[in-house]
């Protein structure tokens, strides 16, 4: 069976990592000279609180590629083809070290590696579609091709309360217009060739929650969902209950911003991932 391998930015359940057996390579959090991996020495919750309270802003960088060639010698004892699926190479390195991995290790497998151009919810769903693909028997060019089918239709969108983190992080991309309005307007991005980008902007946090309602409603259908939070469950809540009108709320996968994307995106926000139909 092919097994597949993603990076800790998909954001998965424990229960669908579980399920699938997908293996997860962490990106690194950096707080000073505290360096910590993603998901496995810093969880969201304590992430968050240390992010508000530090004097240092945190830092991310890539897995190393020896994290990954670890990960592939592991699986090539049960497997003779993986699929590795990683966040955008356009916001970070980690594409390049799973190929580098994959260049270490040899002919071990059969490895295929693809940069999705997207992270948190919108790349839980394209590892969650692989993953279940796998189960049903699919061999690594069938799953590949229904990766790269897929791709173009996984939408995110996410809304915030400021973007000072993602111009502290750098990662402002297409943004750098919202920044003169930070204080005026709750501010919506998206992913857009791998890139952030500006979706729109809203005066107001209940404006910011319909724009991206509507964006949902506005949408030809949906396949698949996730949802997120940062630090306010009690949102994720309200939110899911109004996008039930167009998605069963029982079906939505819900799951928390992790460290490295918080870092990026800071605490108050909502996330929404789908993908649309054709």
């Amino acid at each position: 069976m092919v097994k597949i391998v993603c990076d800790s930015t998909a954001d998965l359940t424990p229960d669908v990592i579980q399920k699938y057996g997908i293996t997860i390579v962490p990106l690194n959090i950096h707080f000073g000279l505290d360096s910590l991996q993603d998901g496995i020495d810093i969880k969201a919750d304590a992430f968050y609180k240390r992010l508000t309270t530090d004097s240092n802003h945190p830092t991310t960088s890539a897995p190393a590629p020896g994290l990954f060639a670890d990960a592939y010698r592991e699986l090539s004892k049960e497997t003779d083809e993986i699929l590795v699926l990683t966040i955008s190479s356009g916001i970070s390195a980690t594409y390049e070290s799973a190929l580098q991995a994959k260049a270490m290790v040899g002919d071990i497998c059969k490895i295929e590696v693809i940069d999705t151009l997207l992270t948190v919810g919108a790349e839980f769903i394209v590892v969650l579609r692989s993953a279940q693909a796998a189960q049903e028997g699919a061999r690594l060019e069938e799953v590949t091709a229904m990766v790269k089918d897929i791709l173009p239709r996984v939408k995110c969108y996410g809304m915030f309360d400021t973007l000072e983190y993602l111009q502290k992080g750098g990662r402002i991309g297409k943004v750098q217009a919202f920044l003169g309005s930070i204080l005026k307007f709750h501010p919506i991005i998206t992913l857009e060739d791998g890139l952030v980008a500006p979706a729109g902007r809203t005066r107001s946090k209940s404006q910011a929650v319909d724009f991206l309602i509507n964006t949902v409603k506005e949408s030809k259908g949906i396949e698949e969902m996730v949802i997120q939070d940062a630090t306010t469950p009690e949102d994720l809540d309200a939110f899911a209950h109004k996008l039930s009108a167009y998605y069963p709320e029982e079906k939505m996968y819900r799951t928390k911003v992790g460290p490295v994307i918080g870092t990026h995106a800071g605490p108050n926000l909502l996330f929404v991932c789908f993908l649309e139909a054709k």
